[in-house]
């Protein structure tokens, strides 16, 4: 199994679940999150005064697969979310160790 975190603008993130619901993604942790990268934040002018703002706004999404889905998954997010423009986010890919459902306790894949 993987583990893939994503993190990407917040307006990709419609576009990003209707392209992992298409390849049989059945469900996704969403977080919203600030950071930044190469982009270092921005400026911007509120009331008159310019201010510098540091962190900017992302969703980060954590998505556990199967082996064989996860360079479709991978693929799916890099499509959706890609703009062109700095900023587009990153994905993250780890190797899970385990899985399990509480309500079930089925584990490994039975359980994602």
């Amino acid at each position: 199994m993987k583990l893939i975190t994503a993190i990407i603008k917040p307006h990709a993130i419609d576009e990003v679940r209707d392209t992992l619901s298409g390849l049989g993604v059945t469900g996704m942790t969403v977080t919203e999150v600030k950071g930044f990268g190469r982009q270092k934040g921005h400026t911007e002018i509120y009331r008159g005064a310019e201010y510098t703002v540091d962190f900017i706004p992302k969703v980060k999404l954590d998505i556990v697969v199967g082996d064989d889905q996860a360079e479709a998954v991978i693929d799916g997010i890099k499509t959706a979310a890609r703009s062109g423009a700095i900023g587009d986010g990153k994905i993250f890919v780890s190797n899970m160790e385990q899985a399990i459902r509480i309500r079930t306790s089925e584990m490994g894949e039975d359980a994602i």
